[in-house]
């Protein structure tokens, strides 16, 4: 749908065609952007964007969840995920107990996404060691792994710097970190909602020595909890701003919030459709120095996800496997889809398919 075909109800249309000229928005362009009523306006511009980018592709990748244990420290309002050691549904895998999730995953596994509580009573080298029993043991495999809170939590239980401990998991066998932990970057909404965890400027900082190690990451938005429309706008500057200094980032993903079982139950509802569509647009035309925008089918739901890939989204994560944090909230999805499955969404959207590395390397056109 070109732009000129939408009205203009709400003055979004300058704003639009700043974009598609190339221009960078600024904060007040991306505050009327989110206000505006004219989704389809949004989606337009934003898959329009997304064409340049990546033509006709959508990406995918065949990777596993591995959540190493669900004991932690932060017990972060946000999380259904997260327990008490006392507790009986507590655990912590062991590496044998972990090299039996990932090999149950199958030969055509490309990556191991690893993210987990901050278990209070396991020292750095039980996660250093888990990554290179993993590399020992799947060499062919992208260890893509701890979030920018969970490297922030090692450096303090190390007493090292970050860059010793990201160098040490590199040199160990990370390939990248995940985008998790970001939360908002905003250091009221952190400290209602995750006050134990890596302050906004610690997850910055995380980032920035990852990316200076070469290490490549992706970055995240948990949105539709107590955040503010300003809050979210200040969350993609800051991320467009560090990507300026880096270029570190690969992948910007917008999800929503799942409220059930969480401290936050009954004071939010979990997002629609449309305001995922307006964030997954809204991604796309704030952040245009970051080449790609995930649609998370584990939190969006796969008719969202699909419906994303026409506004703007051009990658919907990967067959994932045994996911169980957003699960742990209330997720109704699948806990994995097969490949198969993955592909059929993509072309239903009237995209093509492409498998992808953890590096965006293409792997096969489907």
């Amino acid at each position: 749908m070109a732009i000129a075909s939408v009205r203009d109800s709400d003055g979004v249309a300058p704003i639009l065609a700043k974009s598609l000229a190339g221009e960078r928005l600024s904060r007040d362009d991306g505050l009327r952007l989110l206000a505006s009523g004219d989704l389809l306006a949004l989606g337009a511009a934003a898959h329009t964007l997304k064409q340049r980018h990546s033509a006709d592709r959508v990406f995918f990748n065949v990777n596993c969840h591995l959540n190493l244990t669900n004991i932690c420290a932060a017990r972060c309002g946000l999380c259904a995920f997260s327990r008490d050691a006392r507790d009986a549904d507590a655990y912590c895998m062991d590496q044998q107990e972990a090299v039996e999730r990932v090999r149950a995953a199958g030969e055509s596994v490309t990556e191991i996404h690893m993210v987990s509580g901050l278990h209070p009573d396991k020292p750095f080298t039980y996660y250093l060691d888990m990554v290179r029993c993993l590399r020992r043991e799947f060499p062919r495999l992208h260890i893509k792994a701890f979030t920018a809170a969970e490297i922030q939590y090692f450096a303090d239980i190390s007493g090292g710097s970050i860059e010793d401990v990201l160098g040490r998991l590199k040199e160990a066998g990370l390939g990248s970190l995940p985008g998790g932990g970001a939360e908002v970057l905003s250091d009221r909404v952190r400290e209602r909602i995750c006050p134990r965890k890596a302050t906004a400027g610690q997850w910055l900082a995380v980032m920035r020595a990852a990316h200076a190690l070469g290490l490549k990451s992706n970055a995240t938005l948990l949105f539709g909890h107590i955040e503010t429309p300003e809050e979210i706008i200040d969350h993609l500057l800051s991320l467009r701003s560090l990507q300026d200094e880096t270029g570190g980032f690969q992948a910007f993903i917008p999800l929503p919030f799942h409220p059930e079982n969480t401290a936050l139950a009954g004071t939010c509802s979990r997002p629609g459709a449309v305001d995922i569509l307006r964030m997954i647009s809204l991604s796309r035309l704030m952040l245009d120095s970051i080449e790609h925008v995930k649609a998370y089918w584990v939190m969006t739901g796969l008719p969202a996800a699909q419906l994303a890939l026409v506004f703007g989204a051009d990658d919907i994560d990967g067959t994932v496997r045994e996911e169980k944090i957003t699960h742990a909230a209330g997720a109704a999805t699948a806990t994995g889809l097969d490949r198969r499955a993955l592909i059929a969404l993509i072309r239903r959207s009237g995209s093509r398919p492409v498998e992808r590395d953890s590096l965006y390397r293409m792997l096969r056109c489907c």
